[in-house]
């Protein structure tokens, strides 16, 4: 428990040794013209909502939506019983605390996976199989008394804006509505609550490495008073700025291998904030671990030969935390 950044030191005057980053893996400079994400209207036509998640998709594989369902209560209360969390004394989080990444539900701080690079990063985080609810309820957090009830109300409507997007994907790409549901959505929804707290030197580290999601598709709450989100375009790096009410949705490797790389998942990291703390929360839609994810055969052709091999989720995540999150690194280990 003393590795986590959110413990007893309330504050940090340098940034230990161990955070230390490679000059070549410190934070580069942005995109030298400012973009931004796209900010979808869900309310708007179903066919203008199609083409634009479609759009944002290709270019970007992120996206911001707005009107999207999830009461403005349920994100403004998950987001303070998360922060509320990290305050809590060690001891209250003493028994979620664990290095083991075959554990669903733990506090953790600092790495990555088993990539072998060693880097520490400043984050803590608390993982959580999170649906179904009913079944995952008991694993929660009893302290703050807040955060179940603001876990339960945030991820079955997230869960369901999710599931939508999909269906206005497979719409757009050509595949049955229904691709998506059955076990290539069916696993447990994993959620990350992510804490980074204020950085002596953000030059020096960062909060999370460039990295793409394992998943299928992820919804994520961002605080609405800072940015921290970066996103790979362009061979820089934008800023994902704050929207109010909005969540900010990305791609998994997983839908990228089932559309044969028609979508792509994209990296993106998380830059540390020298002034104030930050907590973010995410949340992976995922397959079933026994699910065989391959390209879809509607996008599979002559002059669309297979990209990816097929492979059981379980294994695809033994290996992603072996090679780690890069891009290139899951690229070399499942592409044709």
């Amino acid at each position: 428990m003393e590795k986590l950044l959110s413990s007893a030191r309330s504050s940090h005057s340098t940034v230990p040794e161990r955070f230390h980053l490679p000059p070549e893996l410190r934070p580069p400079a942005l995109a030298a013209a400012p973009v931004s994400l796209p900010v979808i209207d869900l309310t708007r036509g179903r066919d203008e909502v199609r083409s634009a998640v479609l759009r944002a998709g290709k270019e970007f594989g992120f996206f911001q939506v707005i009107n999207h369902g999830v009461p403005e209560r349920a994100l403004r209360e998950l987001e303070a019983a998360c922060v509320d969390f990290f305050r809590l004394p060690a001891a209250d989080k003493a028994s979620l605390y664990s290095e083991d990444t075959d554990r669903t539900n733990r506090l953790f701080s600092s790495t990555m996976y088993e990539s072998g690079a060693g880097e520490s990063y400043w984050r803590d985080c608390l993982r959580l199989a999170c649906h179904p609810v009913e079944l995952t309820k008991p694993g929660w957090p009893e302290k703050p008394a807040t955060l179940r009830p603001a876990l339960e109300d945030f991820i079955v409507p997230a869960r369901s804006v999710g599931m939508e997007l999909l269906r206005l994907l497979c719409e757009g790409v050509g595949l049955r509505p229904d691709y998506f549901e059955g076990d290539l959505s069916g696993g447990e929804v994993i959620v990350n609550a992510n804490h980074y707290p204020p950085c002596p030197d953000p030059g020096l580290t960062l909060g999370l490495p460039p990295h793409c999601d394992r998943n299928l598709i992820t919804v994520l709450l961002q605080p609405g008073y800072v940015c921290g989100l970066q996103v790979s375009y362009g061979g820089g790096w934008i800023d994902v700025e704050p929207v109010p009410g909005a969540l900010v949705v990305n791609f998994g490797h997983q839908l990228e291998i089932a559309t044969n790389g028609l979508l792509r998942s994209v990296e993106h990291r998380a830059v540390a904030n020298a002034a104030v703390a930050r907590t973010s929360v995410a949340a992976f839609i995922m397959p079933t671990m026994d699910c065989v994810v391959a390209p879809a055969k509607e996008l599979v052709g002559e002059g669309s030969p297979a990209r990816y091999r097929s492979i059981a989720f379980r294994d695809f995540m033994r290996v992603y935390k072996t090679v780690g999150a890069r891009r290139e690194s899951v690229e070399k280990a499942f592409r044709i």
